[in-house]
């Protein structure tokens, strides 16, 4: 059942980013279309629940650092006001409540998170540091996105994603855990190739903007 679970909320990322790809190859663009998100808020949601009950402090930590910033790009894209309060309220909530929670009983939290014996305390933090880079992709999308006025991911989403998800994919085979190895691993082409539609992209803007007078 643990297992379904997760399986769930990597389809989830799974079909965000093909999904993305698929529309930036027919646009001939890197785009942002409201469904990454929407996904990603799913994906993420579940993804919390997988890293409680598989007692990974890592997961849970990747995935509370970005959906905030989720909930933000749907925002912007016009899509979180539309939803009933009986969603937006639970949806919001929930990370805040669950972080209540831990603090509660701090000391229960490190021993069960950070004292496990099925994760030596090396591994959980370079699982940690890999969740953070990752991570730190959605941050410098907000940032970008914020100074830009709206919902983007640039190329150094891209860059990072690529650095992230190898150290997570090493933790994953380390941890044997076939979630984080099958999740993770399936995005390195999607990275590649957003990096290549940018580079082109950028390219052709290049090209088009040089004056074709000069002699």
């Amino acid at each position: 059942m643990i297992y379904i679970i997760g399986l769930v909320a990597q389809a989830f990322f799974s079909a965000r980013m093909f999904s993305q790809w698929i529309l930036s190859e027919k646009t001939k663009k890197v785009v942002s279309p409201a469904i990454y998100w929407i996904f990603s808020i799913m994906g993420a949601y579940l993804l919390c629940i997988y890293g409680w009950l598989r007692d990974d402090f890592s997961i849970i930590l990747g995935q509370f650092i970005a959906y905030y910033i989720y909930i933000w790009n749907l925002n912007e894209k016009g899509l979180w006001k539309k939803l009933h309060w009986l969603v937006r309220i639970p949806l919001f909530v929930t990370p805040v409540l669950a972080a209540a929670f831990v603090l509660k009983d701090a000391a229960t939290f490190v021993d069960t998170f950070f004292k496990s014996d099925n994760v030596p305390l090396w591994l959980l933090l370079f699982g940690s540091a890999g969740q953070v880079i990752f991570t730190l992709r959605f941050v410098y999308q907000w940032y970008y996105s914020h100074k830009l006025g709206e919902s983007v991911l640039p190329v150094g989403f891209w860059v990072i994603s690529l650095a992230g998800s190898s150290i997570i994919t090493l933790y994953g085979i380390i941890r044997h855990d076939p979630i984080l190895i099958l999740g993770q691993s399936t995005g390195f082409f999607v990275y590649s190739r957003n990096i290549f539609i940018y580079r082109k992209q950028l390219k052709n803007k290049t090209v088009n903007d040089y004056p074709h007078n000069v002699r």
